[in-house]
């Protein structure tokens, strides 16, 4: 019942709503259900029983006609109407090996196969039977053909027209079971639609009254006497009397009696507030003349401040001027020390190229003095081979000698030179080393000549900064001087806007007078508003004037001495004010 209680009117009514909808919607299903299977059984009985039945029928008639047909084939002599005779049982036999095909395809219960292989059986001895009739009335053995007739074919086709009967039978029976099925499927579609309908009117009739009851229960009453009493209210009337239901706390009625209270204390306290309106705006008055003056008093020391800042700016221009200067010095400083870098490095680039130079004039002498080795050896070969060669090898002695003492006197010299490169190779090597020092030494006299630049550069950006802050602080300071003056007028207006906060309280009154309250809520209202505004009110407080610091020592001149303390009484005045 809590979750009934709980629920809103909406939900309440979709529920209903939806209850009915699906026992409808439950009636007309499982009627659809039952005309479906009503209709498989009509199509049961229309495609396959009835075909079936036909089937047997054809048998049967076309068995009889053949039968008639044999004994014409005992009294016609005539060749051409015993052609025609054969020809119509021709005929006949196809129609009843298709309805046989037939019935091997439609019948699928046990007793039905059964009676159908009794046919095909029966079928196969009368053929047989009549085929030999047919063969001796051909060969012209008539009497013998009538004697095998009624002894042997009648009866074998008095057999198979009892089987064919059984199956006629047995298809009667399956129809009118299909039949009965169908009977029973209506009749208790029927009744389960009369049950449904029925619990579904009863249903439908409790949700009916359950909704009714819920609707009412909300607005607590008629919804005329609701809409009276939002008109009443509406007018103004606040002493209307609503009566609710015993209990009754959360109904449409119940809220707007509450709303109607509510509303009859508002009222009270605006109509008591009206005359605090009036006192506060006098009181305002008074605190506006005390604020111009003393916001004269602010201008005054305003101006004073803006003379100092003045000055202030100026020194830090000064300041701004010899920074700049400083910084394009460091820039100078900073160029010749790049240029003494780079001819540093030519330096030692220039040194490097020397000292490749004469490694590579070593590996030159080192080649002489190999080739002088040589020499020497050939010399020793040549002296040897003529002293072999006897007197006719004395001339080439000679020459060997020379050769020998050209090549020592090389080697020699090539040693000589070798030294003295080597010495010079090594001296060189020195002086690139010291070079390299000395270029490294100048890259971070560089460095830090860059780096005393960038701080000379972020001094002076620093000191631009601090020109444009001071310059914007004494834009500050002339506004706050001009929106001083312009407080001191709207100070001005503000007590006329305190006039006309009056004369818009008597107004207020005046419109709040519409609302019409019964004698004992409007004195309750009195009361309480009484109360709270003895407890709440406090009486203006008086500021003392009290002297400024002094200014400091770059200002132009001493600040006057000014009234009051600003920030603290401006606080106390503004939470003063907001009572008001």
């Amino acid at each position: 019942m809590n979750v009934l209680k709980n629920m809103t009117l909406g939900t309440r009514l979709g529920a209903g709503f939806a209850t009915v909808l699906a026992l409808t919607a439950i009636m007309i299903t499982l009627a659809i259900m039952r005309f479906i299977s009503v209709g498989e059984l009509s199509d049961k009985i229309i495609t396959k029983d009835w075909v079936k039945a036909d089937a047997a029928a054809t048998i049967n008639a076309t068995t009889r006609a053949n039968a008639r047909r044999t004994l014409e084939l005992l009294l016609v002599t005539d060749q051409v109407a015993v052609a025609k005779i054969h020809e119509r049982i021709d005929g006949n036999k196809k129609q009843i090996s298709e309805a046989l095909e037939t019935l091997d395809k439609l019948v699928y219960a046990p007793e039905g196969k059964k009676i159908l292989a009794g046919i095909k059986e029966s079928r196969v001895a009368y053929v047989a039977s009549f085929s030999k009739v047919d063969k001796m009335v051909a060969e012209g053995k008539r009497d013998e053909a009538t004697k095998l007739m009624f002894a042997e074919t009648l009866p074998t086709l008095d057999v198979l027209q009892e089987r064919i009967m059984e199956i006629s039978a047995l298809q009667k029976k399956l129809v009118e079971a299909s039949g009965a099925e169908i009977k029973n499927d209506i009749v208790s579609a029927r009744t389960l639609m009369l049950i449904i309908g029925l619990a579904g009117m009863c249903v439908g009739a409790t949700v009916a009254w359950w909704l009714t009851r819920t609707i009412t229960g909300q607005l607590g009453g008629e919804p005329d006497y609701a809409s009276s009493v939002a008109r009443e209210i509406a007018a103004g009337n606040l002493a209307v009397d609503v009566q609710l239901r015993e209990g009754d706390k959360s109904s449409l009625l119940a809220g707007m009696k509450a709303m109607r209270d509510s509303l009859a204390v508002i009222v009270g306290q605006v109509r008591q507030s009206s005359d605090s309106i009036a006192t506060g705006s006098s009181q305002i008055a008074t605190g506006n003349a005390d604020l111009s003056q003393r916001t004269e008093e602010q201008a005054s020391n305003l101006q004073q401040t803006a003379a100092s800042m003045e000055q202030l700016t100026s020194t830090v221009k000064n300041n701004a001027d010899t920074a700049c200067q400083a910084t394009q010095l460091a820039s100078s400083a900073s160029a010749v020390a790049a240029e003494g870098g780079v001819v540093v490095g030519q330096v030692v680039a220039t040194m490097e190229a020397i000292t490749a130079s004469s490694k590579k004039i070593v590996d030159i002498i080192g080649v002489i003095d190999g080739i002088a080795f040589q020499t020497n050896i050939l010399a020793l070969n040549a002296a040897v081979e003529a002293a072999r060669a006897g007197e006719q090898g004395r001339g080439l002695a000679v020459v060997a000698s020379e050769v020998r003492s050209l090549a020592q006197r090389s080697a020699a010299a090539a040693k000589e030179i070798k030294g003295l490169i080597t010495d010079s190779v090594e001296k060189v090597e020195t002086g690139s080393q010291q070079v390299g020092h000395a270029g490294r030494t100048m890259s971070d006299i560089v460095a830090q000549v860059k780096r005393v630049n960038d701080l000379i550069g972020e001094i002076s950006s620093a000191t631009s900064e601090q020109t444009q802050g001071i310059s914007q602080v004494g834009d500050a300071v002339n506004q706050l001087d001009q929106v001083t003056q312009q407080n001191a007028a709207l100070v001005e207006e503000s007590s006329a806007a305190a006039e006309s906060l009056s004369q818009q309280a008597a107004k207020l009154v005046e419109a709040v007078s519409v609302f019409r309250l019964s004698h004992d809520e409007t004195r309750n209202v009195i009361a309480r508003v009484q109360s709270s505004s003895v407890s709440q009110s406090k009486p203006v407080v008086a500021h003392k004037p009290v002297v400024s610091k002094p200014a400091p020592r770059w200002a132009a001149a001493p600040v006057k001495p000014v009234r009051a303390e600003a920030a603290a009484t401006a606080a106390e005045e503004h939470s003063e004010w907001e009572k008001f």
